[in-house]
């Protein structure tokens, strides 16, 4: 063996204590291995944000760890996640990082360029500054106001079952009384940014509730969601989110024109599906009203 070469036992995989890196996995969000003194705490693979470009993929069919709605929000939440690799940098002493992924890889849709290398798909300009460790090209952060909250900080009560229902079961009339009751969130507590209420364990689970909407007009009202895995929300029977993949914290996602359209002043009902493969697994929803920071 050359010993002028770098050995890394395991990139992502179980860690021997062998070689001269120990290299881990983190998606989305960069995080560091525990520092050792003879070996270089490296993160192998972190990322992944998908965005399928029509015209530009392998296939019909995509994927991706996180997917975003277009460029400016998967250019806004890269400048958030190298922003945070930046500061394991300092503390506590992250030595390198590689970004998941150039380009697009068949049916994963994680590249900052398209598979067939036509399309940047982020601002190159604010790209190559987070590269470079600049951030002040990055906006300031619009204001959260909450207009139906979520269950950080106190438990929502919920409908649900993990039982698959009978269609129609995202109606506003449907006859759920046989549904149990529980507050949010669900799923298991080891998964990242879970605030777990209600132990969710199987494959799927289903969640209908009601909830106000307040009179009065709002800037650009979404979802505030945490989601692990797939998710589809509707709101008074009509599809208002679709979401593959996971993320590990609660942040804002848009709803659909038709899902906009559904809301109505007072009561309404919000219905869910999180459907889970592998791995940590949660799901929590409301509505926040996004206002941009002056």
């Amino acid at each position: 063996m050359d010993p002028s070469r770098l050995v890394n036992n395991a990139s992502g995989w179980t860690d021997k204590g062998a070689g001269d890196v120990h290299d881990i996995h983190s998606y989305p969000n960069p995080n560091c291995p525990p520092l050792d003194e003879k070996r270089a705490a490296c993160l192998g693979e972190f990322g992944g944000l998908g965005l399928a470009i029509d015209g530009h993929t392998w296939k019909k069919e995509s994927w991706g760890y996180r997917g975003m709605a277009d460029q400016d929000e998967l250019t806004r939440t890269y400048e958030k996640l190298l922003q945070k690799a930046y500061e394991l940098k300092v503390t506590p002493g992250l030595c390198a990082v590689v970004y998941t992924q150039t380009t697009d890889c068949e049916v994963e849709c994680n590249g900052l360029m398209t598979y067939d290398r036509a399309v940047i798909k982020v601002d190159l300009e604010r790209g190559a500054a987070a590269n470079r460790g600049d951030f002040s090209k990055i906006p300031p952060p619009p204001v959260l106001k909450t207009v139906v909250p979520t269950s950080e900080e106190a438990g929502i009560e919920w409908k649900y079952t993990t039982d698959k229902p009978a269609g129609g079961w995202f109606k506003p009339d449907f006859d759920d009384v046989a549904w149990k009751k529980g507050p949010g969130g669900f799923g298991t507590r080891a998964t990242p940014g879970a605030v777990v209420r209600t132990e969710w364990k199987t494959d799927d689970i289903w969640l209908r509730r009601e909830f106000t909407l307040p009179e009065g007009k709002f800037t650009s009202l979404q979802f505030r969601v945490h989601h692990d895995e797939d998710i589809e929300v509707y709101i008074n029977g009509v599809m208002s989110l679709k979401l593959p993949g996971f993320q590990s914290e609660y942040e804002a996602r848009p709803m659909t024109a038709e899902g906009k359209a559904a809301l109505k002043s007072g009561k309404n009902t919000i219905a869910l599906h999180c459907h889970q493969t592998k791995g940590g697994q949660y799901v929590d929803v409301g509505l926040v009203d996004v206002i941009p920071a002056k």
